[in-house]
This record gives C-alpha cells, structure tokens and sequence, in this order.
C-alpha cells in the first residue's frame, strides 16, 4: 500500500507509555488487511455460492450481501462500550476470533439457513473497523490518529481491490463456498500477532511533558509524504495537553458529532449507491466489454485512495470541512459523469473524479473524527459511528435495488448525485461557519 500516513522521524517510534510507535500502528493496519479479506472478497461470488446451497438461481443474494453489514451496525454501539469498560486490545481480539469462527462456520455450511446465521455472526462477532478504530484512539491522538485511520482507510481499500482477484484465481481449484474455510486463517493469524501488541492507555492521560515533546518532533517531515504539517501539526499536539475531562469546554473547532455522523452517512449513502450496478451499467455502455476492465474501472477509485490519501491528509489536515465539501462536490461530478458515459476513456475519467471525491471524503472524515475523539470514550464514539455508517451503506443498497428495478442502471448514480449535491452545499455551508467562528477565535 502506498498509504504510508504516520511520521517516519525514528524518534517517534518510540511511543509514550501507553501509546503505539510506527511500526506497532502498521501491523494493526496489517492485521486490519488480511482480517478484511475474506469479509470483501467472498460477497461478489454469492451468485456462485448460493446454487450449491439450494437457491439454485441466487435470488437471495442481494439480501445476503447486506446480512453481514446490518448485523455489524446493530452490534457496533454495544462492542464500543463494552472496549471502553473492559479494554480495547480485548475485544479487538474478540472481532478477529468472532470473524475466524464465522468464517468456519459458512465455509462449512451445507444449507441456505446456516450460511445465513454463518454470515449474521460475521456482522454481529466481526465489526473489526471499529474495534480498530477504537483500540488506535486509546493510544494515539491530534494528527497522528487521524494519519493512523487514514491508513485504515487504505488497508480497506487495499482489500477490496485485491480480495476478489484472489478468490477468482484460487476459484478453479477451491470452490467459493469452501474459501471461507481457507480465509478464517486470516484472521486467526491476525489475532495472534495483535495479542503480542501493548493494551493502549488514554492520550489524554499523557503528561504536558511528554505533550511537548511531541511537540518538538512532530513538525519533521516524512520522505514518503513531503513536507510535514508544521506548526499546526504542533498545535494539534498541544491541545492533546489541554485537560480533557467530559465537562471541559469542547474546543470550538471541534465538528458536532450530530454534523459528523451526518456527513457520514452522507458520504457513505451517495459513494455506496453506485456500486451493485456498475458492472451492469458497464457492460449495458460498452458491449463486449471484458470482466477484467470491469474489475479496474470498479477499483479505480480506491487505487486512487491508495495512492493520494497521505498527499491529501498533509493538504487538509487543518481545514477538513472544506475538503469534505470538495469532496462531495467531486462524488457529485463522478456519479453524474456516469449517467452520460458512452465510451471507455470517459468511464476511466468520471471514476477517477470519482476517485478524487472518495480521497477527499474519507481523509477529511478521518480527521473529523480524529478531532471528535478528544475528551470522549473511543470505543463509544467509534461503535457509534460505524452504526451510522452501516446504516448508510445497507441504506444505499436497499435504494439502489429499488431505482434500478423500476428505473434502470442509471438510476442509482442519480440518486448518488443528487445526495452528493445536497451533502456539498451542506458541508460548504459548514466550512463557511467553521472559518468565521475559527476568525473571531
């Protein structure tokens, strides 16, 4: 991955008591990779698996591709408070061995009825992004979180390019169905190599001392990402030394968390609706198009991701309202450049701009968040916001089946665009606010 988003400087690596160095916070991205994919690579190949279970015509595969994602919403509030009561480390390992005995599970399912309850447990047990979440901001904050869920975006995308590829070339020689028995090695590994990671301590609880220091160090550039955030990277550490018991004043740049889950599931809603039938509207504008440039123009946009997120994190870091309004603004333009597309090289152009908007968005929601982590209970926070973010994608899903089914392939993208629309002027609305109140501050 090329989403190389935390700071290189080797005296960082060293973490404060508590906290997590460099290395530690990529094999958490690494363990995040292997543990996503049979999660994202096995749900495309449903319509082959389902025959051998009975639904000899896969009729229920579009529901069962949302199974997994419903159940992990429900769950995620629950698994939060339970990180925040117990510990994080804990029930992160408890998301990695939920997804590994699910995964036994389907692969050894021999009816419709068990594969379903296999893939309910995958979304209730699993619910590994936010665990992950959850577990970085108990050890990291200011910059360096929002840097370390950057690169969780990228594992994720990462896996959802390559997982599908994978399964497709073990096919010929290992069914689908019993891939799931292969993938719940994945993470099982996962789980050991996190069980060798430290249970992280509160940022906050940091004293002033270490604070400044980081300070000191945080302004040095990193080789891979050009030059370093500067001052206003330093001035997000100190606030980390600012006193952060709950009824503290909340700092007044900070977003709402009613705006930060609407911007969320927003995001999510109008990236997400285009998915289930572009390779339909593909094949519809481009016959005798081949499965293999359906497969690239479908991970176009999240190649993009992998190779800008860093770039664009170092760019908006201190102004992440507008860059999630830019970033709307691009999904908008992309989801409508679909409904007009005609050839291949204009398929490649709306899916980079959509690509473009898909950086934007989910860079600048990491910072968002990062900045809402501050005086709250990550668990908390971050079960909360998968739930909404769920909730967003099964709501896509369940929209694009219905548009598409009395409207046709079109239809979803534009639904997408004009939820983009209205998300863009909202969040440019936002960062108008946002830099009038930061002015009389």
């Amino acid at each position: 991955m090329t989403v190389d988003a935390l700071p290189r400087p080797s005296e960082r690596d060293t973490a404060a008591p508590g906290g997590l160095g460099r290395r530690q916070v990529h094999a958490v991205a690494a363990c995040y990779f292997v543990a996503s994919f049979a999660a994202l690579g096995l749900p495309p190949y449903l319509t082959t698996i389902l025959p051998g279970l009975g639904d000899q015509q896969g009729r229920w595969a579009g529901v069962l591709y949302i199974v997994p994602t419903v159940f992990s919403a429900l769950g995620a509030p629950m698994w939060g408070r339970l990180a925040d009561r117990y510990g994080r480390k804990r029930l992160l390992l408890r998301a990695q061995l939920g997804l590994a005995v699910s995964f036994l599970l389907a692969g050894a399912a021999d009816s419709l009825t068990a594969f379903t309850l296999a893939l309910v447990l995958q979304g209730f047990l699993g619910g590994t992004f936010a665990a992950t979440n959850g577990y970085l901001a108990a050890a990291l904050d200011g910059a360096r979180l929002s840097r370390a869920l950057t690169l969780m975006q990228g594992s994720a995308r990462a896996a959802l390019v390559a997982a599908p590829i994978l399964v497709g070339v073990l096919s010929p020689w290992i069914d689908p169905h019993r891939q799931y028995l292969l993938m719940a090695v994945l993470p099982l590994t996962a789980a050991v190599f996190l069980s060798l990671l430290p249970e992280p301590g509160r940022p906050g609880a940091r004293t002033t001392a270490e604070n400044a220091a980081e300070v000191g160090t945080a302004s040095e550039p990193d080789p891979a990402l050009g030059p370093g955030p500067g001052s206003a990277t330093a001035a997000a550490a100190t606030s980390a030394a600012a006193p952060t018991d709950a009824t503290a004043d909340e700092p007044t740049s900070r977003t709402p968390l009613r705006v930060l889950y609407g911007l969320e599931f927003a995001f999510v809603f109008a990236t997400i609706i285009s998915f289930p039938y572009l390779i339909s509207l593909a094949e519809e504008r481009l016959p005798g198009v081949s499965g293999t440039t359906t497969g690239v123009l479908f991970a176009l946009p999240h190649l993009c991701y992998l190779a800008f997120a860093a770039r664009t994190h170092t760019a908006f870091l201190h102004r992440p309202h507008t860059g999630i309004a830019l970033g709307f603004g691009f999904v908008a333009l992309g989801l409508a450049g679909h409904a007009v597309a005609d050839s291949l090289p204009a398929f490649v152009a709306v899916r980079l701009l959509l690509g473009a908007g898909l950086t934007l968005g989910l860079v600048c929601l990491s910072v968002l968040a990062a900045e809402a982590c501050r005086g709250r209970a990550p668990g908390r926070l971050f079960g909360s916001l998968e739930f909404v973010s769920k909730g967003g994608a099964v709501a896509a899903g369940a929209v694009a089946a219905l548009v598409n089914g009395r409207f046709g392939a079109t239809s979803p993208v534009l639904v997408g665009t004009a939820a983009a629309l209205l998300a863009a002027v909202a969040a440019t609305a936002l960062s108008s606010h946002s830099r009038q109140r930061w002015s009389r501050t």
